[in-house]
This record gives structure tokens, C-alpha cells and sequence, in this order.
């Protein structure tokens, strides 16, 4: 925590592309929803290890807001993550770390919609070209043949999971006055009460069995690496640099993504890829440029 922010911040975005390649080693070795609920059950003990003080102080105030908490656990924890490992699935980890990089545009859109907050024209631009990003990863570079096959289900899944952690966003707005840590421990809690009864239902169905060691490996890194370590990390890297600074570190997580998927997965990286992430990135960048100058 003592390091330089900037080596926090390229952790956290590293963390975070690993979690789409943990997601493809999943595939076919531990199910979704046991990942997402043990993946939280971890985290939520680890979380609880330096929040308890915090608690104590914070308890009233997280007492009139547990459906809210419970809620954003639920929604931005629970449901994203299940969606997320299922699409990984179907489709690539560079299209999925493609696509995942379309939450800030979505933010963007609904802050415009729900709380009126103005968009520059280019700033709308930059939220168009983004979406095309999208929709060119997501339809292999081939936009048009949508009509006739549609869209690959992984991909279709993954767009469900953006628009997810993009509401989660914008509900954390609302948030109570507590504090981080505080509040990281009733998320990620939550999503362990959450995501309980689906996997009740699915030892119920399948039976019960032990993760084998290939499966331990993925949830251990889940837990601590993009649950725990990117939140401290991100936090800290925040407090050094300042939002705006550090969001832009965000930017990583689909050429991390992308550069892990062809090194240990293999996978193929494709001119639809770079046509998709350059649109996305550029994107990003010019809603982000011109709604800061907007606002200045």
C-alpha cells in the first residue's frame, strides 16, 4: 500500500483482466455460480478481517440502508459475476475485456437519462463510437450478419453483465456515509446471501462435491487478487491521484485482457479485435476528455 500509485493502479486493472482468463479456465471445471458464491465467501471473511472496527462505528447507519446494500450486492457482485463466468463460456476473454470496457459510456448514458447531467456533442460521439466498438467485437466484424445469426450467446451475456455493473455504478451514488471498508464487507457479503440459494440449487441438482485443485487455484485468485488486492489497491491509488486521474487507469483492462487471453490462453487476436478496441478505447477517451472540459 506504500507503492507507487501508478504500480497500484496497473495492478488493479492487471487483477481485473485476470479475471476474465480465470473465467475461461473455469469453463467446464467449476460452474459459474459455485465460483461466484465461494469466490465471495472468501472475500467477504477477508473483507471482515479489517472492517471489523469499522462495523462497530458503522452499524447504524448500515442497518437503515441494508436493502439498499443488499441490493447493489445483489445486483453488482451477484448477478454480474454469475453472467460474466457463464459468457466466458461462450465466447473469448478478449471479447469479453473488449466489451466489459463499455460500462463507462453506459454511466455516462444514465446519469444522463435519470439525473439530467448534460452531454456534449462530442462527448456523444465519443459514447456512438464506443458502441460500435461493442457491436463490431461482439459480431466478429461483421455487424450485418447479426440479422441472420444473431449474436453470440457468451457476447450477448456479457452485454447483459455491462449493463449490470453499469446500474450498480450509478446506485453507488446513493451510497451511505460509511466507511470502505465498511461498506465493501456488506457488499460482498450480500453476495454471498445472494448467490446461496443458486448454488443450493445446484448441489441439490448435481450433488455436492469438492473443488479439485485446478478449481481451488481459480477461486483462491478470484478472491483475493480482483476482490481483495484491486479494491485496496484502487482505493489507495484514488487517494494519491484523484478520480479522474485514476479512472483512466481503467483504460488497461482490455489490452491486459487481450495480451493475457493470446499469452496463456492462446487465444487468437484478430483484426475485428483491434478494429473493436481501438473504437472503444477512442471512445472512451473522448467522452471522457470533452465531458471533463464540459464541466470545467
Amino acid at each position: 500500500m506504500r507503492a507507487n500509485p501508478y504500480t497500484l493502479l496497473t495492478l488493479t486493472t492487471l487483477f481485473w483482466a485476470g479475471n476474465a482468463i480465470a473465467g475461461r479456465f473455469a469453463a467446464g471445471v467449476i460452474s459459474p455460480v459455485t465460483l461466484t458464491f465461494t469466490r465471495w465467501l472468501i472475500a467477504s471473511a477477508l473483507f471482515y478481517l479489517f472492517a471489523r472496527l469499522h462495523l462497530k462505528r458503522d452499524w447504524a447507519m448500515i442497518r437503515r440502508h441494508i436493502p439498499y446494500l443488499f441490493g447493489l450486492g445483489a445486483l453488482g457482485l451477484t448477478a454480474f459475476n454469475i453472467f460474466f463466468y457463464w459468457a466466458l463460456n461462450y465466447t473469448s476473454a478478449i471479447n469479453v475485456t473488449i466489451e466489459q470496457s463499455a460500462m463507462p459510456v453506459l454511466i455516462i448514458v444514465a446519469n444522463y437519462l435519470f439525473f439530467s447531467l448534460r452531454i456534449t456533442t462530442l462527448q456523444a460521439l465519443g459514447v456512438l463510437l464506443t458502441i460500435v466498438g461493442v457491436i463490431v467485437t461482439a459480431t466478429r466484424g461483421s455487424p450485418m450478419d447479426v440479422f441472420e445469426t444473431g449474436v453470440n450467446r457468451g457476447d450477448a451475456l456479457m452485454m447483459l453483465c455491462v449493463l449490470f455493473y453499469a446500474s450498480y455504478t450509478v446506485a453507488l451514488r446513493f451510497r451511505p456515509d460509511i466507511h470502505w471498508m465498511s461498506l465493501m464487507f456488506v457488499l460482498t457479503f450480500s453476495a454471498v446471501i445472494f448467490s446461496a440459494p443458486f448454488y443450493a440449487i445446484e448441489v441439490y441438482r448435481d450433488g455436492f462435491s469438492l473443488p479439485g485443485p485446478e478449481a481451488w487455484a481459480i477461486i483462491a485468485y478470484t478472491a483475493i487478487f480482483p476482490s481483495m488486492l484491486s479494491q485496496l489497491f484502487f482505493i489507495r491509488g484514488v487517494a494519491i491521484l484523484g478520480p479522474n486521474r485514476a479512472g483512466l487507469f481503467i483504460n488497461l483492462v482490455p489490452l491486459f485482457g487481450a495480451v493475457l487471453a493470446v499469452v496463456i490462453l492462446g487465444e487468437v487476436f484478430r483484426a475485428y479485435h483491434l478494429a473493436g478496441l481501438l473504437l472503444v478505447l477512442g471512445g472512451i477517451a473522448m467522452a471522457e476528455r470533452f465531458g471533463e472540459r464540459h464541466r470545467s
